[in-house]
């Protein structure tokens, strides 16, 4: 169920719990906050408004299963007043990079405030979930509460100008997921199949009931054989599929090759269009904010697949 407005600050105790060290005095100043992945840091950068100052390490077509820190981002992060971090074993190269920063940095895993019970498993490690959580506008409601309570918390003097900014996040989070739901509700039913170049859209699919199928697995790490592309040549076959995705972050020869299998057996596929899965579009662009991505993937999706959704999508925005 996505957040109240009631609840909007009172959701997360994961974000208390996880800053617990002291923040130094900082009176009107920014607050200098550091974030991994675009996404967490376009939330920051609207819920601090004028009090944060959001530097984000991994930018447009950066795959952060694979991102390792750079010099630049070590001093950055050493700077940092607040680190804000995705968890979930998203930032698989830096976790012991980052287990380090949280001893003398307050550091929060905003991915790590949602509650297990809503996670969905890791396809290889049992012990672990799937990270991409960001591409269910519901379901990222919990941790943008995390991320705000952690800015309120560090600047309290700004903390009602941060509460506003969340109540204002979190409507247009809720617009954005009824949005969702109805375009993907158009596609018709047997036509409800995303085949993407990796396992990122499983929270996507849950929310809005259309089946997804990746070439790769929840990590670009992982390889895709020969058997795998195989299979999902035969389920585009089968099952008539007239359009499949590429991915910003991740490299579109496997997609070509579904392509060129599907045209061996005779039957014609298309690439659908171009999506965000684990970096945003290019900065400064509506496409490069959190609600532009998936306001860009919805619509595009949508309308590759036979359903109806305005060009421009659902604020008449997209390029």
């Amino acid at each position: 169920m996505p957040l109240t407005r009631r609840s909007f600050l009172a959701t997360s105790t994961a974000a208390a719990a996880a800053a617990t060290l002291p923040l130094p005095a900082r009176a009107q100043s920014p607050l200098s906050v550091v974030a991994t992945t675009g996404m967490i840091g376009d939330a920051a950068a609207v819920l601090g408004g004028g009090a944060a100052s959001v530097h984000a390490l991994m930018g447009p077509g950066v795959d952060p299963h694979s991102y390792r820190a750079t010099r630049t981002d070590i001093v950055a992060v050493g700077r940092a007043d607040l680190v804000l971090i995705h968890g979930l074993y998203l930032e698989a190269q830096m976790e012991e990079f980052f287990a380090t920063v949280g001893a003398r940095t307050p550091l929060l895993r905003v991915g790590e405030a949602i509650p297990a019970e809503r996670l969905l498993a890791h396809e290889t490690y049992a012990d672990k979930f799937d990270p991409h959580v960001w591409m269910d506008p519901g379901l990222w409601q919990i941790p943008i509460a995390a991320i705000a309570e952690a800015l309120a918390a560090a600047r309290p003097d700004a903390a009602p100008a941060i509460a506003a900014a969340g109540e204002a996040y979190l409507a247009e989070a809720q617009a954005l997921d009824s949005y969702a739901a109805e375009a993907i509700a158009t596609i018709p039913e047997g036509r409800r199949i995303l085949v993407t170049a990796h396992d990122a859209f499983r929270y996507f699919g849950r929310a809005y009931g259309i089946e997804v199928q990746g070439i790769q697995g929840i990590s670009t790490e992982s390889e895709a054989g020969l058997a795998r592309i195989a299979e999902l040549v035969e389920l585009i076959v089968s099952r008539r599929v007239t359009a499949v995705f590429v991915e910003s972050s991740v490299s579109d020869r496997n997609i070509r090759a579904l392509i060129e299998g599907a045209a061996a057996r005779g039957h014609e596929v298309a690439i659908g269009g171009e999506l965000y899965s684990d970096a945003m579009g290019a900065a400064g662009s509506y496409e490069g904010s959190w609600l532009g991505m998936i306001d860009h993937n919805v619509t595009t999706i949508a309308r590759a697949l036979g359903g109806t959704a305005p060009a421009e999508g659902r604020l008449g925005r997209l390029a």
